[in-house]
């Protein structure tokens, strides 16, 4: 599937039967997969319990080896996972203001990388 992908003179026709059908089979009695499942019960609507279970899958199509169609989807389950776990409310960052930045001598910004070869 990823060579297809990579082949510049591809023919979309012919990828549409070339991708692999992805069949993820998940052990029902996995202590991961009771808590969501009773997580998922108690309320559908839950956006943490949805990430938790995209997340779960799209770890899983990473670890065997195919590529994620939407990387940006993913990145930010990731990061809403972290917030959650750093008990970090997105109010809290929307209030906060970024620093200015400090302009040097030469008039580089500093926390910039400066590039050394010139």
């Amino acid at each position: 599937e990823r060579i297809m992908k990579a082949q510049a003179l591809r023919d979309a026709s012919t990828s549409s039967y070339m991708i692999s059908k992805k069949t993820m089979e998940v052990n029902p009695f996995h202590s991961i997969i009771i808590e969501l499942k009773k997580k998922s019960d108690a309320d559908k609507s839950d956006k943490t319990v949805k990430d938790l279970i995209w997340l779960l899958f799209d770890t899983s199509l990473l670890t065997s080896g195919f590529s994620l169609d939407e990387p940006t989807n993913f990145s930010n389950r990731i990061h809403r996972m972290i917030k959650l776990g750093l008990s970090i409310d997105d109010e809290k960052l929307e209030e906060e203001e970024m620093p200015n930045l400090i302009k040097d001598e030469n008039n580089n910004n500093k926390g910039e990388s400066q590039n050394n070869m010139e």
